[in-house]
């Protein structure tokens, strides 16, 4: 119950949940009143409650089974990595080699207040690498520089990293609908949010007002964290079993 009411809290869906309650509330009430005809009524809207839930609150379902999948049976078969996550150091060279070639492309973005959206994902999102244009190329420092570069041809947009490669650049993400979302936050950084709400991935962002790196992963934000919490973010994301 505390993660449905996580996952409604400060959007349209939690008001729209609050209204289902008492309407379910108010068909108790008038059964136990016997007002036979009120209660008839209600019961034929009841009795399609379900299926018009999982139609209006679709988004938060796909959520909430994605949350319960990565904390039920993932999160046992793997309960010793949170006691014991790995570091950097034990991770293979070419993981390593593609840590730093992110850290170093997130230094230069950042310093030169250069607009970035990256987004990881342990498997492919299909349907996130159709919108944009295919890359397929190994990660690199210079290439990610020159894909957000502000003349570049795919710098609108995000850059899905998947695996070892860059999948895809200018790919077109969800916007988040969370009312609680901060009004200062753009586009990007919405977007940012709304991908990570809708699919198992972590988004990072660099502000091209004023070069901030923030992170986003399950619908949560993180905002103005340094280029090495951002490697250890993307390291226990993309590198380790929790």
């Amino acid at each position: 119950m505390y993660v449905l009411y996580k996952l409604l809290r400060g959007t349209v869906a939690f008001n729209i949940f609050i209204g289902v309650v008492l309407l379910y509330g108010i068909w108790w009430l008038v059964g136990i009143l016997d007002m036979n005809l009120l209660s008839m009524l209600l019961g034929r809207f009841v009795a399609f409650g379900v299926i018009i839930l999982i139609i209006i609150f679709q988004p938060e379902v796909r959520e909430f089974l994605l949350v319960l999948g990565n904390t039920t049976l993932k999160g046992r078969l793997n309960f010793l990595e949170r006691f014991f996550p790995r570091d950097e150091s034990e991770l293979s060279e070419s993981k390593v080699a593609q840590l730093k070639a992110i850290g170093d492309s997130l230094d230069y973005l950042s310093n030169s207040k250069t607009g970035a959206l990256l987004v990881f994902s342990r498997e492919p999102l299909t349907t996130i690498e159709s919108t944009g244009v295919a890359i397929n190329a190994d990660i690199s420092a210079p290439m990610l520089d020159s894909i957000f570069f502000k003349n570049s041809p795919l710098h609108d947009g995000a850059v899905l990293i998947s695996g070892d490669k860059i999948r895809a650049g200018s790919c077109i993400l969800p916007v988040t609908k969370n009312q609680a979302v901060p009004q200062e936050l753009g586009l990007r950084h919405r977007a940012a949010i709304g991908v990570t709400e809708n699919a198992n991935a972590l988004s990072i962002i660099v502000s091209e007002e004023t070069g901030e790196i923030s992170s986003a992963l399950r619908g949560k934000i993180k905002r103005d964290i340094s280029k090495s919490k951002a490697k250890k973010v993307i390291s226990e994301f993309m590198f380790s079993n929790k």
